[in-house]
């Protein structure tokens, strides 16, 4: 059986008394050291997720201003093509309308020269006819017989060149 006897209590004192400081100098400090960690460790996570989290959340403001940026982009490029084919489509009219103004001028210029040449050259003819009917007559006829010569020589000229400018 078991014996009571001074070395086993003193065995005992001395392992309570180890216990004992063994728990003040060893126990608590390394327990107080590893709460420390474990609560750096904590706050260590902690932050990670906040920092991982803020950068999600920055990454989508980001993707959205990108998309915002690209659609942006996008509707200036628009613009700034439908300005250009408008510019364009002005200045091709603008070009057509002038282009017209100077053939309408050209062609009433035309139309000016050649009635004014045509009166010349009746005015010419009627001369040169009537040089060449005094030829013709002579000294002979009156002057009434050359102006009826005249007359005469210009309506058929006249007749002549009216049916011309109808063909």
């Amino acid at each position: 059986m078991l014996q009571l006897n001074e070395s086993l209590i003193f065995t005992i004192i001395n392992l309570v008394v180890l216990y004992l400081l063994l728990k003040k100098f060893l126990i608590r400090p390394i327990t107080d050291i590893m709460e420390k960690r474990e609560k750096l460790i904590a706050e260590g996570l902690e932050s990670a997720n906040s920092t991982r989290n803020e950068a999600m959340e920055l990454k989508q403001e980001y993707e959205t201003a990108l998309t915002g940026a690209r659609e942006e982009s996008a509707r200036i490029v628009e613009k700034a093509q439908v300005q250009a084919k408008v510019e364009y489509d002005r200045i091709l009219n603008e070009a057509g309308e002038k282009a017209s103004d100077m053939l309408g001028a050209a062609k009433a210029s035309i139309e000016t020269e050649r009635e004014q040449t045509m009166k010349e050259l009746q005015s010419e003819i009627a001369g040169l006819a009537m040089a060449a009917a005094a030829k013709i007559v002579g000294e002979k006829a009156g002057t009434q017989g050359n102006q009826d010569i005249y007359s005469q020589f210009l309506g058929e000229v006249g007749d002549a060149h009216e049916n011309k400018d109808r063909e």
